[in-house]
């Protein structure tokens, strides 16, 4: 069994992302091996992708180091390490602006680091070995990402959620001449996103925000709570608390003159397309609503589906496998739902995950990408507040509440949130509310990004050029123009 919080996310399992500016490299200056040099390692992130990383750590004269983070899959380079640690033969390794954590030990030799990677709520095995030359980070091709200077204007703003004390901080494009024009909130999908939704080396929200800005349309796209230049903790939030955090997006908007208050709408992505319902059931200040991705069904059945016709699939296993996996997802749901003690909830779902796993032989370890720290990476994610709230909802409740125009669009080819399972019941809750202005559209060879695909599968995400469909975009684009107030 394996749950990732990603499931509806547009991410791998597992992610390197910049969540913060870059902060000053430095160590606690203790004594030991040298650590000066390049360190080569993988993270095996999925049972079918690897993620390499090289530390690139230069020695003080005053016996300290500081140093540098390249993800070579990812073509990221430069991160900077915020503090090295060496003890002995014990290293520990940190790079706030990824929220990561290294823990190892060196080996006698001083050529290899044996330990793990922490980088919640994952934590990963990953062996450095000491290069004399590192790989260079992959170089990607992203054509659709515009260039500055932008044909329209591009302004640093922020918004004030002031009921949760937390400031959001974003990016607020407009075309430079004529208003007020429509506007259009973005919010992204689930786990810790920039503005730009960034994933797989795309920035999908960079690329939708132009498009539509060179088509009249204002765009608000900001930082998700506690992460680049927005303030607060996502931890221990929810979709509710998110909600909260759009409403304050929306009530910034209303400020604008360049905005045209009664043609402010939302776009959600995967959990953005939970969460701009729920905004929209309380704020009449909406006006339309866009769900790229959104759920139709309960978030329980979504993963049960998921498992199935996804990630369990493409890896290969046998219907043995997808069967226990059914099985086992099945009684930890039932607990995080039932259970409302949280130690207690984590006791019984740990049991529910070491009895699947005993089941399963080596090979079958391997492919669902088993350490020993699987078990205590699964309970922690599974019994989250995020996870419990997700398991709950019913986004087809909140849709039934929902009065403006919908678009609601899904991949064909997605992987994450299947459209044939959640466009039906999303147009059947919107249309029981009386509601006609709804239009339904699966966009043929699509995936969850809403990228020209071969599979769906998430591992595929960063090896396609294309950030975001035209189709895509053009559908999103087409429709709102032909929107009256």
């Amino acid at each position: 069994m394996k749950v990732v919080r990603a499931s509806i996310s547009v991410a791998t399992a597992f992610r390197l992302i910049v969540l913060a500016s870059p902060a000053s490299a430095g160590s606690d200056g203790a004594k030991g091996p040298s650590l000066e040099g390049a360190w080569l390692g993988a993270l095996k992130v999925t049972p079918t992708a690897s993620l390499r990383l090289v530390f690139n750590i230069q020695a003080k004269p005053d016996g300290s180091f500081s140093g540098t983070l390249d993800s070579l899959d990812q073509g990221i380079a430069g991160l900077p390490i915020s503090r090295i640690g060496i003890e002995k033969d014990e290293v520990t390794i940190e790079v706030s602006a990824v929220k990561g954590r290294y823990e190892g030990t060196m080996n006698a030799e001083d050529s290899e680091i044996s330990g793990k990677w922490t980088q919640e709520p994952a934590s990963l095995d990953l062996l450095l070995k000491r290069v004399k030359e590192a790989p260079k980070p992959r170089e990607f091709k992203r054509p659709q990402e515009p260039t500055k200077p932008y044909p329209y204007r591009d302004e640093e703003v922020t918004c004030q959620n002031a009921g949760d004390s937390v400031t959001l901080a974003g990016t607020l494009t407009m075309p430079n001449t004529g208003g007020p024009f429509p506007a259009v909130l973005l919010i992204t999908g689930s786990g810790p996103q920039d503005r730009n939704e960034t994933v797989a080396n795309h920035r999908p929200f960079l690329v939708l925000a132009d498009y539509l800005t060179r088509r009249g349309i204002a765009v608000l796209r900001v930082d998700d709570r506690g992460v680049g230049g927005s303030k607060g903790d996502a931890s221990c939030a929810t979709s509710e608390d998110f909600a909260r955090d759009v409403l304050a997006g929306v009530e910034y908007l209303k400020t604008r003159k360049e905005i045209d208050r009664t043609r402010i709408g939302l776009i959600g992505h995967s959990e953005g397309g939970i969460i701009a319902p729920m905004v929209a059931v309380r704020s009449a200040d909406v006006s339309f609503l866009v769900l790229m991705a959104g759920t139709g069904i309960p978030g329980d059945k979504i993963i049960e589906a998921q498992q199935v016709a996804g990630l369990l699939k493409i890896a290969g296993m046998d219907q043995a496998l997808i069967d226990l996996a059914v099985r086992s997802q099945r009684q930890v749901v039932e607990i995080v739902k039932q259970e409302a003690d949280p130690e207690v909830a984590k006791q019984k779902v740990r049991k529910v995950v070491e009895d699947a796993v005993s089941k399963l032989d080596e090979t079958q370890k391997q492919t669902i990408g088993y350490s020993d720290t699987y078990v205590d990476t699964q309970t922690n994610a599974v019994t989250s507040k995020w996870f419990r709230f997700f398991f709950m909802h019913d986004p087809a409740s909140v849709l039934r509440k929902v009065k403006c125009p919908v678009l609601a669009i899904n991949g064909e080819l997605d992987t994450q949130v299947l459209p044939k399972e959640n466009l039906p019941p999303i147009e059947q809750a919107l249309r029981a509310a009386g509601n006609t202005r709804v239009t339904i559209r699966e966009l043929p060879g699509l995936n969850h990004l809403f990228q020209t695909a071969k599979t769906g599968d998430s591992d595929e995400y960063a090896q396609i050029e294309e950030t975001m469909s035209p189709l895509a975009l053009e559908t999103i684009a087409g429709w709102i123009a032909q929107l009256r107030p």
